[in-house]
C-alpha cells in the first residue's frame, strides 16, 4: 500500500519552495537512478518537469520486449501562491504520480521489479496562476499544454495512465476516483474490461467510468470547453490513453486548499501500480486491437481530432 509514499510526497510538495530538484533528491535517496528534472519558463512563470524511469526485468531499456507503461501526473500547479497558501486540490495528480515513483523505487530496492519499463512524468509549480471556469475556477499553468505534452509524453510509452484532479464539474458525483474510456488517435473507445477488473479488485467496489465528449479529447487552444486536461496526453501520441480522475461528490475548485484527501490519492496511486504490474507483464489490454482495426476500416482515421482543426 503506497499510503506512506503519498504522505511523504504530500509533505514535500506542500511548501512555497517545492521544486523538481527536491523531488529528484528524494527519489535518488530511495534508489531511483534514472530521474531527471528541468525548469521551464513560460509566459506566466516557471515550473519544474520531473521524469523518473524504472527499467523492468524484461523491459525495452534492457533489451527485452515487455510493454512500457507511461504514467502522467496532470495539473496546473501544486500551489497558487500568493493568491492562496498551501497545497491546492489540483496537486493530486502530481502527488499520485510521484508517490507511485517513490513506491516503485522502494519496491526495486527491496527486490521487486516489474516485467516492463514504467516511465512517470509530471511537473511541480508552487505558484501557478488561476483562471475562470464553469462551474468553479480552474488552476492555470505557467506553460502551455503543448510544452507540457513535450515534456511528459514519452514516445517510449506504449500506453498511458493520465492522473488528474477532476472535481470541477457536475458529471462525476462520487468520492475516490473514476477512469475514462480509452482514447486512441482520436477515437473514444469503450472502457477496457481489464482496467475495470483491476479497478473493482483494487477498490472493492463497482468500477466507475466518467463520460467524455468529443471536445474533451481535442487540443487546448481551440476555444472549446474541456472537462480538464486529463486527456490532453492523447493529442500527443497514438498510444492508448486512459484518464484516472480523482473525484468528489460536489464541484471543488482546483485552486481550493484543504480539499485533497490522502485516502483518495492513495487509492488512485495503488490502482496505477496494479495496472503497471499487469500491463507490463502482458496481462492487461487498454483496448481491443481487432475492434479498433475494424473501426478504422469502417470509418477511417479520427487523427484530425488531435489537431487544432480548420482555420
Amino acid at each position: 500500500m503506497p499510503l506512506k509514499q503519498v504522505l511523504e510526497i504530500w509533505d514535500l510538495l506542500d511548501s512555497p519552495t517545492a521544486d523538481g530538484e527536491k523531488v529528484k533528491r528524494l527519489l535518488e535517496t530511495r534508489g531511483c537512478t534514472a530521474v531527471y528534472w528541468e525548469e521551464v519558463v513560460g509566459p506566466r512563470g516557471s515550473t519544474d518537469f520531473v521524469k523518473a524511469v524504472f527499467p523492468g526485468v524484461r523491459g525495452k531499456r534492457l533489451g527485452g520486449e515487455a510493454p512500457t507503461l507511461g504514467v502522467v501526473g496532470r495539473l496546473g500547479g501544486v500551489g497558487a501562491r500568493p493568491e492562496v497558501i498551501g497545497l491546492v486540490s489540483d496537486a493530486d495528480g502530481a502527488i499520485a504520480a510521484l508517490a507511485l515513483a517513490l513506491k516503485l523505487a522502494d519496491m526495486n530496492t527491496a527486490g521487486d521489479r516489474l516485467a516492463g519499463d514504467v516511465i512517470i512524468a509530471t511537473h511541480v509549480c508552487p505558484d501557478a496562476p488561476t483562471h475562470p471556469h464553469y462551474p468553479v475556477p480552474f488552476m492555470g499553468s505557467p506553460v502551455d499544454m503543448a510544452v507540457m505534452n513535450r515534456h511528459e509524453v514519452d514516445p517510449a510509452m506504449d500506453a498511458i495512465l493520465s492522473i488528474d484532479t477532476t472535481k470541477g464539474n457536475r458529471m462525476i458525483n462520487k468520492r475516490g476516483f473514476a477512469i475514462s474510456p480509452t482514447v486512441k488517435d482520436g477515437y473514444i473507445l469503450r472502457a477496457a474490461d481489464d482496467l475495470l477488473d483491476i479497478m473493482q479488485i483494487t477498490t472493492g467496489q463497482l468500477p466507475a467510468v466518467f463520460a467524455l465528449a468529443t471536445q474533451d479529447i481535442t487540443p487546448y487552444g481551440n476555444h472549446l470547453h474541456h472537462i480538464n486536461s486529463i486527456l490532453q496526453p492523447s493529442v500527443a501520441t497514438i498510444a492508448p490513453v486512459v484518464g484516472v480522475a480523482i473525484t468528489a461528490e460536489v464541484p471543488v475548485p482546483g485552486c481550493a486548499t484543504g480539499a485533497s484527501h490522502p485516502g483518495d490519492v492513495e487509492l488512485a496511486t495503488r490502482y496505477c501500480l496494479e495496472v503497471a504490474k499487469a500491463f507490463t507483464a502482458g496481462n492487461c489490454r487498454f483496448y481491443d486491437p481487432v475492434e479498433y482495426d475494424r473501426l478504422q476500416t469502417l470509418y477511417g482515421s479520427m487523427a484530425h481530432l488531435r489537431t487544432q482543426g480548420k482555420a
